[in-house]
């Protein structure tokens, strides 16, 4: 099944498609850079806003969610959803 993700960054808006990624290989994928560092939900350093749509986490994860935000590591879209990311400048 193809999801439809709507991506809001400060420079504009963009739609991905995924298909068997979690969200975080997704936006890689597409170049839409997230921070992280555990990748298996345990930080919580790629906590990502969602304001459409819902998701699933293939593992519960330890790092705290709140009600509008999603931990892309560890989850996939149930549906199309809608994500507002910050841009990060790296060196």
């Amino acid at each position: 099944m193809i999801i439809k993700i709507k991506i809001t960054t400060d420079s504009g808006s963009y739609q991905v498609q995924e298909q068997d990624n979690n969200l975080l290989e997704t936006l890689e994928r597409t170049g839409h850079q997230v921070e992280y560092q555990c990748r298996q939900g345990y930080c919580g350093a790629c906590r990502t806003e969602i304001t459409s749509g819902s998701v699933t986490y293939h593992t519960e994860p330890l790092a705290a969610i709140t009600e509008n935000a999603i931990l892309p590591c560890c989850c996939r879209a149930n549906g199309n959803i809608k994500l507002t990311i910050a841009e990060h400048e790296y060196a």
